[in-house]
């Protein structure tokens, strides 16, 4: 996980896998190699990031 300092970089959406009424969002960004995602009510916690190939394959398994 990185803290805030780091996601100066990033630019970060709301998620379309977040619900429609606001609650439950999550916000993902993409760099290079890596998508990181972080709790929209919570975002001075900081974000997880993965490697790219990880996330699309997760998103993969949760289209299904």
């Amino acid at each position: 996980m990185f803290t805030s300092s780091s996601e100066s970089h990033l630019h970060f959406r709301k998620s379309s896998y977040s619900s429609a009424r606001g609650q439950d969002c999550v916000e993902v960004a993409d760099a290079p190699g890596v998508s990181a995602v972080r709790d929209t009510q919570n975002r001075e916690a900081g974000h997880l990031a993965f490697p790219s190939t990880e996330w699309a394959a997760l998103l993969r398994t949760s289209a299904r």
